[in-house]
């Protein structure tokens, strides 16, 4: 007979009290993601159809709003059919996929924001270069950048995940990411630590490429009003932003790397959600209020969109 392949099959982590609660979960995660899903694509298509808003500021903000819904949705689809099906089961190309959209998002998020700190630096510390620099060509590249590098760098540990073979078959999660993955190997985890490490001092390297442009631009506002006005309208939401992205990449490796059965479930998955919930949620909410020209023509977009529908009826 011919040897045949079956998929390996893993478990994910069933949430606490599933039997009582599994369609509160359910209706709570639809919630979430509708909210995602609303908030982002409706400021992707202000910035789309407003010409005032095509400027390099804003494309990388609708850049950013679409990363937003890509990594979300290597969450909120799996976990509501687990939810409605009440089975937590998951092939481990499924896995792997899962973990390459969730984590290739969220390595995007920093490259963008670091693609946003340049912007704003030359913007407030170079004015008179802005234009020649943040040509539409250079903005395209930019863009690319941040999509190519970080995509690059979450697709090699996976291909290497893939190669080891498995003693274990339960992942300790909601969702798969892949340290979780590397634990069920039965062999040395050292190059995977390795890859790891790299990806670490990468990415750290971008943090402090930001904190760097920052110290910048606060010593070049404290001499020009123009500037301070420039840097509290545009610069805040980008801290903001920072910091929510910081605490729920921390909350990740937290969870990733040290959590145990010692830990409570529910901090367990808190620490786990906070990832995938916090960022998709509040960065459009963040710019959408802080930044006027935004928060005006979607104010106004929404008005118009109402009197339309209150006119057909």
């Amino acid at each position: 007979m011919d040897n045949v392949s079956y998929p390996v099959i893993l478990t994910l982590m069933v949430p606490k009290e599933t039997i009582s609660y599994r369609h509160v979960y359910f209706i709570c995660f639809l919630a979430l993601y509708v909210l995602i899903l609303s908030f982002n694509i409706r400021l992707v298509m202000v910035i789309i159809m407003e010409k005032v808003l095509h400027e390099p500021m804003y494309i990388f903000l609708c850049h950013m709003c679409i990363n937003g819904v890509y990594g979300a949705s290597g969450f909120y689809p799996k976990i509501l059919s687990d939810l409605i099906l009440d089975s937590y089961v998951i092939s481990f190309h499924m896995c792997a996929l899962q973990t390459y959209v969730i984590y290739s998002s969220l390595m995007s998020e920093i490259t963008i924001l670091t693609v946003m700190a340049y912007d704003r630096f030359v913007a407030i510390c170079k004015p008179l270069d802005y234009h020649s620099k943040l040509t539409t060509n250079n903005c395209v590249k930019l863009i690319l950048f941040s999509w190519i590098v970080p995509n690059s760098l979450t697709a090699t540990p996976l291909l290497f995940s893939k190669l080891r073979p498995f003693c274990k078959y339960h992942i300790d999660k909601l969702y798969c990411d892949n340290w979780s993955i590397v634990k069920l190997s039965c062999l040395s985890t050292f190059v995977n630590n390795v890859f790891g490490y790299a990806n670490t001092v990468i990415f750290s390297s971008f943090i402090i490429l930001i904190i760097v442009s920052y110290f910048k631009l606060i010593s070049a506002c404290k001499a020009s009003l123009e500037n301070r006005r420039k840097f509290w309208q545009t610069c805040l939401p980008h801290i903001l932003s920072l910091i929510n992205f910081t605490i729920a990449f921390l909350f990740d490796i937290m969870y990733s790397r040290y959590g145990s059965n010692d830990i409570p479930e529910s901090l367990r998955n808190f620490l786990a959600l906070e990832l995938v919930i916090v960022p998709p949620v509040f960065n459009p909410l963040i710019y959408g209020l802080n930044i006027r020209a935004v928060r005006t023509r979607v104010f106004t977009s929404c008005v118009a969109a109402r009197v339309n529908v209150f006119k057909k009826n």
